[in-house]
């Protein structure tokens, strides 16, 4: 009987011990391919897309609460990677597992559903679980950076800024993506394939050039975003997204293209602003778009069932599921 009962608690014991290394395995290689770009800012070194946070989020969406352990054991091993285990580092530790933490929470609260097919859905995202919850992390780790001496005090708010832009980026690009992947299911429609593979040429060649080119053409990118969402919905702008930003933040750290003679504050300005408005354009009009056609497949169904009881009335039928008059008695 003892085995028996303690079968399915090891078992349990075992999901959780896996699923705490993956989610740390992949927070930890997340954070160390954002480490791969990185801008100054007021002598303080930050990533303009910092992706472990959106990997944080999508982990507690789909895993659930229990995933804060792998979270907190990922940012411990990135923090790891770049300094010495300090005081401070405790600090780091408890702000960067938090923020996400809190970002699940509030998105839980307001009733979050992770296919993103609702408005509602998209501005939470945006405005609970990237700009309030990535407070938490921006001000604790800068405020650390404060009190250690690593920042002077008129610093703090350009460092701040750009802490908590970076952290905020990473929900709003790579959450919806790991999203997107973890709702996929078999078999895949894949009736647009022709579409789909234009779409991807043309963004190989226009992103590239908007995001090189001395004139200022970044605006290029939006008709691709707006085609994506029309045709693809979150999967196709999302990636067509992450695939800009990845792109943009490339050139603002090589100080090529339209981030040409720029200071590190207006390159950091610009490239977050250029990448917070492509995001949000991205995910709100995909869940716009999605929740329209919600909408419009639940009037269709009505309409069929209509039909459907207006054609047994007029055959004389009783229509299926209503109770004829001696039931009634």
């Amino acid at each position: 009987m003892a085995a028996v009962v303690g079968t399915p608690d090891l078992r349990r014991t075992a999901v959780f011990v896996i699923q705490t290394l993956a989610v740390a395995l992949c927070y930890y290689a997340a954070g160390r391919l954002g480490l791969v770009r990185e801008l100054v800012v007021e002598g303080a070194v930050f990533t303009p897309i910092w992706p472990p946070t959106g990997v944080a989020v999508a982990s507690l969406l789909i895993l659930g609460i229990r995933s804060w352990a792998g979270i907190a054991l990922g940012a411990l091993l990135v923090i790891l990677s770049l300094t010495s285990l300090r005081p401070a580092v405790i600090g780091n530790l408890a702000g960067n597992t938090a923020a996400p933490v809190c970002a699940y929470l509030m998105l839980r609260k307001v009733g979050f559903r992770t296919d993103l097919a609702r408005l509602r859905d998209g501005l939470a995202l945006v405005f609970l679980g990237a700009l309030t919850a990535m407070l938490i992390s921006s001000t604790v780790g800068v405020g650390l950076l404060l009190l250690t001496d690593k920042i002077a005090a008129h610093s703090f708010w350009a460092v701040w800024l750009a802490w908590w832009v970076g952290d905020a980026m990473g929900v709003l690009i790579v959450t919806p993506v790991l999203l997107v992947l973890y709702t996929l299911r078999r078999p895949l429609h894949l009736s647009r394939w022709k579409e789909g593979a234009g779409l991807a040429l043309i963004a190989c060649a226009v992103v590239p050039l908007a995001t090189r080119s001395h004139v200022s053409l970044l605006f290029l990118v939006y008709p691709l975003l707006i085609w994506a969402a029309l045709r693809f919905q979150l999967g196709g702008s999302m990636l067509c997204a992450l695939f800009t930003s990845v792109l943009a933040t490339v050139a603002a750290t090589d100080g090529a293209g339209p981030f040409v003679g720029l200071t590190r504050i207006e390159v950091m300005l610009k490239l977050q602003a250029f990448n917070g408005t492509m995001a949000l354009t991205a995910l709100l009009l995909s869940a716009v778009i999605a929740e329209q056609r919600s909408t419009r497949r639940s009037v269709e169904r009505a309409c069929q069932e209509l039909v459907e009881v207006l054609e047994h009335l007029t055959a004389g039928d009783i229509p299926p599921g209503r109770p004829t008059k001696d039931e009634d008695s």
